[in-house]
């Protein structure tokens, strides 16, 4: 049973670099051909695909948030991780990382983790 588990830093402050990672277990973040995606939910509003990264370490961002947006990852731990730069409080949201088969298309996910961005 693969499992995923969002951490970081619960309050950002505007115009700061928003950095949260996902740990996996259960499962290798290189076994082919699963995507590792971070995806956000803005309170009151639907869900957001943010980007991803690939079994291979390629990486796909959604093109509202390239701009600003970062997916790494640390085989080593078996995680991933998200930077949000710039932020404002528009982007205070639950965020949530995933795996599937297809980009948007998610099996697993996350607990999901509030940030809230606010001075």
């Amino acid at each position: 049973q693969v499992q995923l588990q969002e951490s970081g830093p619960g309050l950002v402050k505007p115009s700061q670099t928003l950095s949260l990672t996902c740990t996996v277990s259960g499962g290798s973040i290189t076994t082919n051909y699963y995507f590792w995606s971070w995806i956000r939910q803005p309170p009151g509003k639907g869900l957001e695909w943010m980007g991803a990264i690939a079994y291979s370490g390629s990486t796909y961002y959604s093109p509202s948030l390239k701009s600003r947006t970062s997916i790494s990852r640390d085989t080593s731990k078996n995680q991933f991780t998200l930077q949000l730069s710039s932020v404002t409080p528009e982007d205070t949201a639950v965020y949530y990382c995933a795996r599937g088969h297809v980009l948007g298309s998610n099996d697993y996910w996350g607990r999901g983790t509030l940030v809230t961005v606010s001075s």
